[in-house]
């Protein structure tokens, strides 16, 4: 897959967590996820459960709660959105502080934020445990189509690539004394979109044929051949078969 690609979800470290293999982590987070999303939304204890499991593997990966929650900012959308359901879903209403909630939406609110905010606090500890490159590796170890893998690397690769473009252009504006404060700069503005494509564009060919030249075929080369034992399986399946213990009481209970 090439050199290695550090991003600011990952954090560095020594923990049981981050030396599982990366598909067997890339395995346990999506039978966990789809734990949570099979549970009956009435069963609000076993979220807290979830929780609670997810925050035990945080402290065996010694990553921080801190670092874990501004990461989870990604989930605000989703939020505002389950904010709103109260208040749109019809249905039965009752009353909260002078205001008339409809209990679906209340139900359904909570059920987003439930099942979202365990999904992505899942995603985030995946991410901070476990290299950009591993998790490629792992995507491929568990036979994801490669064109798809292959797609996702250089999304990762050269984000970042474009994202400095942008923030080259934008100082290159601001120092020729522009500042966008209304909807009379949006013409500026899309004509600096514009021209981003482009040289996104002309570039991504400049680093098609620099690969070609190097023998690039149409699939990257693999340097680690990723194993994992009967024992790093083991490990990485307790998360989702505990979880899977709680779901079903959940509704049996």
């Amino acid at each position: 897959m090439g050199a290695g690609h550090a991003h600011k979800l990952y954090r560095h470290g020594h923990s049981p967590v981050h030396a599982l293999p990366p598909h067997c982590k890339l395995a346990a987070v999506l039978c966990f996820v789809l734990v949570v999303v099979a549970t009956p939304r009435e069963a609000v204890w076993a979220f807290g459960l979830y929780a609670a499991l997810l925050a035990g593997v945080a402290a065996v990966a010694r990553v921080p709660a801190g670092f874990l929650l501004r990461r989870m900012l990604i989930e605000v959308p989703f939020v505002a959105f389950a904010v709103l359901m109260p208040f749109v879903v019809p249905g039965d209403q009752v009353q909260f502080l002078g205001l008339s909630l409809s209990v679906p939406g209340l139900w359904g609110a909570w059920n987003v934020l439930a099942k979202g905010t365990l999904g992505v606090a899942a995603s985030v500890l995946l991410a901070s445990t476990t290299e950009l490159r591993a998790l490629l590796l792992g995507l491929e170890r568990l036979r994801l189509p490669p064109m798809l893998v292959q797609i996702a690397s250089f999304m990762i690769r050269y984000g970042d690539v474009i994202t400095d473009e942008l923030r080259r252009m934008s100082i290159a504006r601001r120092s020729r004394g522009f500042e966008a404060r209304g909807v009379r700069h949006w013409g500026v503005l899309g004509k600096s979109a514009g021209a981003l494509f482009i040289r996104s564009y002309e570039r991504g060919e400049r680093v098609h044929l620099a690969m070609m030249s190097r023998g690039y075929t149409g699939t990257m080369p693999v340097i680690d051949q990723l194993t994992a034992s009967r024992a790093q399986w083991t490990a990485a399946a307790a998360l989702p078969l505990t979880a899977l213990a709680v779901c079903l009481l959940g509704w049996t209970l």
